[in-house]
């Protein structure tokens, strides 16, 4: 074979191991992975403390006023769900400030492209298609699920708000939440929608750690590692054009 032929024969070969070449894209910003850890252990501490103030599961010998079990429980309740609103608040807002990954229109699918990559998403996770959908950030599915996952989680907030206003001291600006409880049909449903959102954001969080190992071993490019780091470790292929990504403007949808 001459240098000539043997030169072209190569080309392909070295082109598909540039194309394979992995590269290093910072993806989650500090307040992104701030505000997913705070969250993340805020929901548990309010559910292990919330079980407790709606069913007592842990008794103490001698007087309740020295053990003050019930009060310690709801002063972490309270001063968590302030975490949780602070966080779930910041996160809302680093949607329009933050960098291109965690932008609002990788939740809301405003853009044909996000539309367009919904279906073939789907299907991977179906196990009806074995290659990964090729998105650095959000996939069209996780963001459009996260839109109904940060509606849970202003209805929980809610709900929240309306129970701790019904024992604030009404001078206090949190009585003035005890008024919403119209919008759940009273306080007692509006305690029962409180409770199942609670379980429902529990299930999200086992399916969301399922997908995150499904995905990091499917793509390897160290999605679980990532909310730590920031960092992902994308082929380099995986930044251009491919099978379930489209451009929108000229602008791969990453």
């Amino acid at each position: 074979m001459s240098t000539a032929a043997s030169a072209e024969a190569s080309a392909p070969r070295a082109a598909a191991r540039a194309d394979d070449q992995l590269v290093r894209v910072y993806v989650w910003e500090i307040p992104v992975r701030v505000t997913h850890w705070v969250i993340v252990v805020s929901i548990l501490i309010l559910s292990v403390t919330g079980l407790y103030i709606g069913h007592p599961f842990m008794t103490v010998a001698g007087e309740a006023r020295r053990s003050f079990v019930m009060g310690w429980m709801k002063v972490i309740h309270g001063y968590t769900a302030y975490a949780f609103i602070t966080a779930v608040l910041a996160r809302v807002i680093w949607m329009f400030t933050g960098n291109k990954y965690a932008r609002f229109d990788k939740f809301l699918p405003v853009f044909r492209a996000r539309w367009r990559g919904m279906m073939p998403t789907v299907l991977f996770y179906s196990f009806i298609r074995d290659k990964p959908p090729g998105y650095v950030g959000h996939n069209p599915l996780a963001g459009a699920a996260y839109v109904l996952v940060f509606g849970l989680y202003f209805i929980e907030i809610a709900t929240g708000l309306v129970l701790r206003g019904v024992a604030a001291p009404g001078g206090s600006v949190l009585h003035g939440f005890v008024s919403l409880a119209a919008l759940f049909g009273g306080l007692y449903i509006a305690r029962w929608i409180h409770h199942i959102v609670m379980w429902l954001l529990l299930g999200f969080m086992l399916h969301h750690v399922y997908s995150s190992l499904l995905m990091s071993h499917t793509e390897k490019t160290g999605t679980m590692e990532s909310i730590f780091s920031g960092w992902k470790w994308v082929p380099k292929r995986e930044l251009g054009p491919g099978p379930y990504r489209w451009s929108h403007r000229g602008e791969f949808d990453e």
